[in-house]
């Protein structure tokens, strides 16, 4: 064998682990969406206040109304500890026919568009700050977002995540914006 050839092999390899592993993160971004008794998250005694990034009830932080009856509920936007937002979504086809969902979802950056469809044409502004944060790629350039996504049936919701560059801690409050669809206004919690 070449060393060109295992050059070749160990790339797919790797790029193959990274495709395994973004798939992995993609599906444990959706989440459980079942509630813990009220036994396991009220304190005994006196009581406690919910924390603040609990949500007391199931209404999203914005809906986001989009072309052929799509619908984009956004249900958290996470600051974490890394220094990154991460987005969680579901994309419901309130139209009565299969959606096809618009290129221009992926945006007009060369890099992301070469590695598919994708969310990647996505941005929060944070007004305050007067900056725009694209969404956050991979060493190889791939969006780290929700990929591979082309149709939506009649019906039908997709969980979808997205990861951004995570604003100053001092903003809390940034617009969504993805092509196609409305734009809204969000808190950003953590």
């Amino acid at each position: 064998m070449s060393i060109r050839f295992t050059a070749k092999a160990c790339r797919g390899l790797v790029a193959l682990t990274v495709a395994a592993g973004v798939a992995l993160g993609a599906a444990g971004c959706g989440g459980d969406d079942k509630k813990p008794d009220a036994s396991a998250s009220a304190s005994k005694g006196s009581g406690s206040k919910p924390n603040a990034q609990e949500r007391q009830d199931d209404a999203p932080l914005a809906e986001l109304r989009g072309p052929s009856g799509l619908t984009l509920k956004i249900t958290a936007a996470k600051r974490d500890s890394g220094g990154f937002v991460t987005i969680n979504a579901d994309l419901k086809n309130d139209g009565s026919k299969t959606a096809v969902l618009s290129s221009q979802l992926t945006g007009n950056e060369t890099e992301i568009m070469r590695n598919g469809r994708s969310f990647g044409g996505a941005t929060l502004v944070d007004s305050k700050e007067k900056k725009r944060y694209y969404v956050l790629r991979d060493t190889d350039g791939r969006p780290l977002t929700t990929t591979g996504v082309q149709t939506i049936k009649s019906g039908d919701t997709m969980p979808i995540f997205l990861q951004f560059p995570a604003p100053p801690a001092s903003t809390d409050e940034v617009s969504f914006q993805l092509p196609t669809f409305a734009e809204a206004t969000i808190q950003i919690s953590g």
